[in-house]
């Protein structure tokens, strides 16, 4: 099982290609592919794929530094983040507060960016999508 990976897939209810956008400027993401429905080379089976999705992303992969997320606008306009966070690490206190800024822009911010005992620079929120944050800069390793 040494090539055995877990990767975020994220289902975005027909916002996916704007989700993708909004990840590039927001934190750097970079778009690997993105695949519509109506680019595939089978067609969904009848009465899978809501109608008016037929432009909407079936298909995408990103990243954001060294990892890959994947993300659809998933058959229906159904979707909701709950019960997990993506977790945003940062170099500097700077790139805290620039990432968190764009993140928090037009949605919700839990927990303000502040020092705790375990980050100089710690915060959540979630982003106009509904997807939770934890944006944080790694503390200091405790003194041996």
């Amino acid at each position: 099982m040494s090539n055995t990976k877990v990767e975020p897939y994220l289902f975005f209810g027909g916002r996916c290609a704007e989700a993708l956008e909004f990840y590039r400027t927001a934190i750097g993401a970079e778009i690997i592919m993105s695949m519509r429905f109506s680019d595939s080379p089978e067609p969904m089976p009848p009465g899978v794929l809501q109608p008016g999705f037929e432009d909407k992303v079936m298909h995408s992969s990103f990243r954001v530094g060294d990892t890959e997320l994947m993300a659809s606008d998933g058959c229906d306009e159904t979707s909701t983040f709950s019960g997990f966070s993506l977790s945003l690490t940062v170099p500097t206190e700077a790139e805290a507060d620039r990432a968190f800024d764009a993140l928090a822009d037009g949605g919700q911010v839990t927990m303000p960016l502040g020092k705790t005992f375990w980050s100089p620079r710690y915060g959540m929120l979630v982003d106009r999508f509904g997807v939770n944050w934890m944006v944080y800069v790694p503390g200091e390793a405790p003194p041996q």
